[in-house]
């Protein structure tokens, strides 16, 4: 299977400078063959990796039922994403985006409203994904930590069920983040100084100068620094069956208790892969003493992850990096984040 290629173009339909995604991918609605399966992905979960193409060709457009205005496509949110990126790191060299979706929402043409199911055609079926991720690779700007290679990427969420599509046409919300994926295990490391959780936009052009500005204040030397200092610190083999038993607890805390501590968004589920992979993950279990470092234990939770739902995936990424950089203080000294492992 080839590869997507992104081609810059001189015009677009609005006519201002933009980029086009070209696929030579034969047009498969969803990419699912052996050697995909086996591919390791940034999230899994209910997620299928879909073609730009597929999206840009298959699916209809979601509108605000009130005045018929469209919304952004993921099309078009892919594109601007892109694009910003060429704009900041125009020497770089930039990878096709991975695409994965989820939820989808089927529909008929108006010809097809009295068809029995069986007899629908292809033409008579509309689609669209409510819940879309992507992450595009920047190769050019790497790094590598305890033999982990690391390059800079960048991508998106968007989930159509954050908008309320039954009013008139309003301000767009998206999830944008820079920050490095750990090409080892595809598990994306994404810290808050290089993450907007809602970017409001009513159009691409507006969208595009935010996506700009959280890529240009993004420091990749300093979060880089912090990551690989996750590496210095040690957990016994008790201070982490403390951190899970705790981690366990933390869910039913009462409220007041609960206000109290740091916030951990990790539940019960990812915690039983956390736990299991602390003795079976391949790159990032326990050592042959049972301790573990903090950029290991970060991976485990970065991994559990991708089982996370698309729209709560970047917000649990961001969770395991300050909760982390939390437990990297608390061996330095009291600090809040203490209670998990005492």
């Amino acid at each position: 299977m080839e590869v997507m290629e992104l081609i810059p173009v001189e015009k677009t339909r609005a006519g201002n400078s933009n980029l086009r995604i070209l696929n030579d991918i034969q047009d498969a609605e969803i990419i699912t063959s052996s050697s995909l399966r086996e591919r390791k992905h940034f999230i899994e979960s209910n997620t299928n990796e879909v073609s730009f193409n597929h999206l840009k060709d298959k699916c209809v457009i979601p509108v605000f039922a009130k005045d018929n205005e469209i919304t952004i496509s993921h099309v078009d949110f892919i594109e601007t994403v892109f694009e910003a990126a060429s704009k900041v790191f125009p020497r770089e060299k930039i990878n096709s985006p991975e695409i994965r979706v989820s939820h989808l929402i089927k529909g008929r043409t108006p010809d097809a409203i009295h068809k029995p199911v069986n007899e629908l055609l292809d033409k008579d079926r509309t689609l669209y994904y409510e819940r879309m991720a992507f992450v595009i690779e920047i190769p050019t700007i790497h790094e590598d930590i305890k033999g982990n290679p690391l390059t800079l990427s960048v991508g998106g969420v968007r989930a159509y069920n954050q908008e309320n599509l039954y009013s008139k046409k309003s301000y767009e919300k998206f999830k944008v983040f820079i920050g490095f994926k750990n090409l080892v295990c595809c598990n994306l490391c994404v810290s808050t100084n290089g993450f907007k959780d809602e970017m409001r936009a009513m159009s691409n052009s507006e969208l595009q100068k935010q996506v700009i500005q959280l890529f240009q204040l993004y420091n990749h030397s300093q979060h880089l620094q912090l990551l690989n200092s996750f590496k210095d610190y040690q957990l016994t083999e008790h201070q982490f069956a403390q951190l899970i038993g705790k981690a366990r607890l933390y869910q039913y805390l009462p409220a007041r208790e609960k206000k109290q501590l740091p916030a951990l968004e990790f539940t019960d589920s990812h915690l039983n892969v956390i736990a299991r992979n602390y003795y079976k993950d391949e790159h990032f279990n326990r050592n042959n003493d049972c301790t573990i470092n903090l950029w290991d234990v970060y991976n485990l939770f970065t991994g559990a992850n991708k089982t996370s739902y698309i729209d709560s995936f970047l917000n649990r990424g961001i969770n395991a990096t300050d909760f982390i950089f939390g437990l990297a203080n608390a061996l330095r000294g009291k600090n809040n984040y203490q209670w998990f492992l005492e």
